[in-house]
């Protein structure tokens, strides 16, 4: 019995040892199991990045460099605005508000044919190169600059106005003033539908001086004056825009002004003595049409008024004699006017209608001399011409500026057809107290025009009661004188 007892325990000392050397080697193949698994996961996971978390940590990057970035951005826009500080460097880029007005200008510019100008203006703003609004601006001035053609100068036609008729009853009221009138005015409903007529058949107003350019020497050279198919280049004028005396009550305008708003208007004094404002006359006529058509004014150009000096310019009276007073100078109608105005002030006057004339510059009109006073040259001698020219340039030039143009009165001239030369006494001084372009009338062509070294010639064209009765068809390219007659008017108009 005790042999059997001494045999189990050994087999269950040895069974118990198999068992534990057993375990040990399972613990050890997990050891090594769990080394081998350790080995791997790092070789592979540092080798190998997770594809989603390496995109979302991508992603989280660029969101990151992108607040980055525009919150830099937001910094430069900041610093920019600033219009940056004297001496910074700091180049602002325009604002919304800037861009839409610019666009309006460039857009105002080109429609009155200055394609150069509107390219000009959009390019030489800051940011010009990434603004790509500005750029297809650009783009079309350009096509449409292309499609453009020159003009030839020796057929731009010119016409004229005297003061127009506001008030028809007046000024057609059977008096000794009517048939002057009835002859050589227009009435405003007559003028307005020849400037919409003139419109609408392409007529574009272009100032004398885009015709020719004039060297400091007083040589003359021709210019080119382009513009899209259809478009046909006219000059305007008109004579005396002094409102005389005489004019007074008959219907007329009284002075040109210009508003609080800084728009050129007329006054008109109506039957009870009150002052009303408005558009009595060409020079705020034309203002308002071209407010409404751009493209009626090439380059913004309108037209040129040929003035007198011997009541003053504009409805001011601005004369020498008005402040003098010398009474053996002094018309009837003059002594009136002292009469009726104890408390005239001359500087107060000239200080007025300098600030109305230069607000007319600003807005495209330019001025001529008309003779100081209304004369004939070739019926008059040389020495009573230059007095005439010294005046105008002493009482008439402080005012309105200086001008190299000479609108001839009576629709005269200093010479025939023929160029003018220097053995003319009449052109040689002329040329001396600076005057380069000459206007006659000539109503029997549609355009006369002559260029010469030093001079530029140009005929002109009334479009008056006289004309569009006696002559309807000498004018016909310009506008239908049958839609444009005003039914007042009466008739027959006297002959000349």
């Amino acid at each position: 019995m005790r042999g059997d007892y001494s045999y189990s325990d050994r087999e269950y000392r040895r069974r118990r040892g198999s068992l534990l050397l057993k375990c040990l080697i399972a613990l050890l193949m997990l050891i090594i199991i769990a080394l081998a698994a350790l080995l791997i996961y790092e070789i592979r996971f540092r080798d190998y990045q997770n594809p989603w978390a390496q995109a979302q940590a991508e992603k989280e990057a660029q969101e990151a460099a992108e607040r980055a970035a525009a919150e830099a951005a937001r910094k430069a826009r900041e610093a920019e605005a600033e219009q940056g500080a004297p001496g910074s460097g700091v180049v602002p880029l325009i604002s919304e508000d800037q861009e839409v007005s610019l666009e309006s200008q460039a857009n105002r510019l080109a429609l009155q044919y200055d394609y150069d100008g509107a390219i000009a203006l959009l390019r030489n703003q800051p940011g010009y190169d990434r603004n790509e609004r500005f750029k297809n601006l650009v783009s079309s001035y350009e096509s449409t600059k292309a499609g453009c053609s020159a003009y030839p100068i020796d057929q731009i036609t010119h016409v004229f106005f005297h003061t127009l008729i506001w008030d028809d009853a007046k000024a057609f009221d059977g008096d000794e003033d009517e048939p002057g009138y009835n002859q050589v005015m227009t009435t405003v409903s007559e003028f307005n539908s020849i400037l919409s007529q003139m419109y609408n058949r392409g007529y574009v107003m272009v100032s004398l001086h885009d015709m020719v350019s004039v060297g400091d020497d007083g040589s003359v050279t021709q210019k080119e004056i382009r513009l899209p198919a259809g478009k046909i280049p006219f000059v305007l004028s008109q004579d005396d825009c002094s409102y005389y005396h005489y004019m007074d009550g008959d219907g007329f305008a009284r002075k040109l002004i210009v508003t609080d708003d800084g728009k050129i208007k007329n006054t008109y004094i109506e039957d009870d003595g009150s002052v009303s404002v408005g558009d009595y006359d060409v020079v705020p006529i034309i203002d308002t049409f071209v407010e409404q058509h751009p493209d009626f004014a090439y380059h913004g150009h309108k037209g040129i008024l040929a003035l007198t000096g011997y009541e003053g310019v504009l409805g001011y009276r601005t004369d020498e004699v008005y402040k003098t007073r010398q009474e053996d100078r002094l018309t009837e109608y003059q002594r009136d006017f002292f009469a009726e105005h104890p408390d005239f002030d001359f500087d107060q006057e000239v200080s007025e209608a300098t600030a109305v004339a230069d607000a007319m510059k600003a807005e495209g009109w330019e001025f001529a001399s008309h003779t100081w006073g209304h004369i004939n040259p070739r019926q008059n001698s040389i020495e009573m011409v230059q007095r005439d020219s010294q005046r105008w340039h002493d009482w008439v030039m402080p005012v309105v500026g200086e001008t190299d143009v000479l609108i001839f009165a009576f629709g005269a001239d200093i010479g025939d057809w023929q160029p003018y030369s220097a053995d003319n006494e009449y052109f040689a001084h002329y040329k001396s107290m600076g005057f380069n372009i000459f206007c006659n009338v000539d109503s029997s062509v549609k355009a006369w025009v002559q260029v010469g070294p030093n001079f530029l010639r140009q005929g002109r064209r009334n479009l008056d009661g006289y004309r569009m009765y006696y002559s309807p068809d000498l004018i016909s390219d310009l506008y239908d004188v049958s839609i444009a007659w005003d039914t007042n008017r009466p008739t027959p108009v006297p002959e000349m």
